[in-house]
């Protein structure tokens, strides 16, 4: 049941918490999963790539007033100053190989530091 109060503060949030909010529950699902299916001998983890260098996003840089400043301040704001590469998120060839057997429940971060490390951004 929904009441107003609620619907209100919802409708309230702004759309990096309500993102935010989303990747939490991922990671939830993440552990909550690992614990109803390890017994089965089922694994769950998650892959957490920061903001990576593919087709899509540059066809959304290249749609940009300016594609080269979008590119450099969303390269900037990286702490390792540059976009993840598609072949650095190898951690799900890790996950679905013999070697990761006793990994489940776990978030693995590719991202540059994104989500752990606290820079100063750097001046575009």
């Amino acid at each position: 049941m929904c009441n107003t109060a609620s619907i209100a503060a919802t409708a309230g949030l702004p759309d990096r918490a309500l993102y935010s909010a989303s990747k939490g529950a991922v990671l939830a699902l993440t552990r909550a999963m690992a614990a109803d299916h390890v017994r089965e001998g089922i694994r769950v983890n998650a892959v957490c790539p920061g903001t990576v260098g593919t087709a899509w996003v540059d066809r959304l840089l290249d749609g940009a007033e300016d594609p080269a400043a979008e590119r450099a301040a969303l390269e900037a704001r990286q702490p390792h100053g540059r976009l993840v590469q598609p072949d650095e998120v190898a951690a799900v060839r890790y996950l679905v190989s013999p070697a990761s057997g006793s990994t489940t429940g776990t978030a693995i971060e590719v991202d540059g530091g994104m989500a752990g490390l606290r820079v100063h951004p750097v001046s575009v």
